[in-house]
């Protein structure tokens, strides 16, 4: 089987290589990267020696496909993943729209003329910040839990937000354009006749991560806290309470070899992957877990709230379990360990991966 994976050189798009060739070395793996990320053409050489064949191209460029090799399956790791994309100093909202809609729609184009199956990694943020935001929780010991006694949304429960959950916007710029892609994909799928499937993502997270407070954010704490640099509770009281489920994307390839194997048939094609309630923290929580591993650190707190934030959101992965009989595999004190092992082997990752 062959395999073009976009956004190889990123953090989830070069686990996913690696991981998918040591348990099963057959596979044929080809990259598509345009290396704009600092820090991304570190993964390159690791990947070449496992035997992937490049190619230097942006999803953007619709004629960087043209010279692209047949393959089975597209597996779309491309994407500017900041919530905050667009509406910063740092990146443009036009271009944040071409990269992460006209990007698919270069990629759909692609399986459609060569019968491709198509892969698209989602995210959590399509869901609607609103009703996310008014949602009741109140603190246990140092993180929200969700209040009990409350009317919950559709969709939204203990478990956590499932795919049942509204859609409607606000959801940001980055979480629109994911929206607007995955209905692209499944229409390109059903119109076309290729295999399409929505994997939705929760915050990954690992060693090799880039971490940046917008992005990779438990690689950035855990990085920031080992190097003593400023690290800032913002929004919800300052103190850091806000919890995330998160996810290593070496797990999510058990459920990739099911996706692409011949005959997989499901009437569903959209579910939540994420780690759940038993890989959720909060920032306090990881605080904790930092100042036991490498000693204390002072975190000051912001009490404005940042444009998008939410103080609780956690992956329900049920329909995942019941369809692909998937759920994560590598703990959450497992995941943590092996960023701080990264962080103390390579004293100068935050650097490499800051934006000039």
């Amino acid at each position: 089987m062959r395999i073009l994976i976009a956004g190889i050189c990123g953090f989830v798009g070069s686990t996913l290589a690696k991981s998918w060739l040591i348990s099963e070395p057959s596979l044929t793996i080809y990259g598509l990267d345009n290396f704009i990320r600092p820090g991304s053409e570190n993964n390159r050489i690791d990947l070449q020696k496992l035997g992937v064949k490049f190619f230097h191209g942006d999803i953007r460029s619709a004629s960087d496909f043209e010279t692209l090799p047949q393959v089975d399956w597209v597996i779309d790791a491309a994407a500017n993943p900041s919530v905050l994309a667009g509406v910063n100093d740092l990146t443009s909202s036009r271009q944040l729209v071409e990269h992460n809609l006209q990007g698919t729609v270069n990629i759909l184009e692609y399986c459609r003329r060569h019968g491709a199956g198509f892969i698209m990694l989602s995210t959590s943020r399509v869901y609607a910040i609103t009703p996310l935001i008014k949602v009741a929780v109140e603190p246990v010991g140092i993180a929200f839990h969700l209040s009990e006694g409350q009317l919950f949304p559709p969709g939204l429960s203990s478990a956590g937000v499932s795919e049942e959950f509204s859609t409607v916007p606000p959801i940001s710029f980055y979480g629109s354009t994911k929206l607007a892609s995955e209905i692209l994909a499944l229409e390109y799928g059903e119109t076309f006749g290729f295999p399409v499937w929505i994997n939705r993502c929760g915050v990954m997270a690992g060693a090799g991560q880039f971490g940046r407070a917008d992005q990779g954010i438990f690689a950035f704490w855990i990085n920031s806290w080992l190097h003593r640099r400023a690290l800032t509770y913002i929004g919800y009281g300052g103190k850091g309470y806000q919890v995330r489920d998160c996810l290593h994307p070496r797990d999510l390839i058990p459920l990739l070899r099911k996706q692409t194997s011949p005959g997989t048939t499901s009437l569903v094609r959209l579910v939540n992957i994420g780690g759940g309630r038993s890989h959720a923290i909060s920032l306090a929580e990881l605080s904790g877990w930092c100042a036991n591993r490498f000693g204390p650190h002072t975190v000051t707190g912001n009490l404005a709230i940042r444009r998008f934030d939410i103080p609780w959101l956690i992956m329900d992965t049920a329909k995942a379990r019941e369809v692909w009989d998937w759920q994560p595999q590598t703990p959450l004190n497992d995941i943590l360990e092996e960023i701080a092992l990264h962080a103390e082997q390579h004293p100068h990752w935050l650097e490499l991966s800051e934006i000039p």
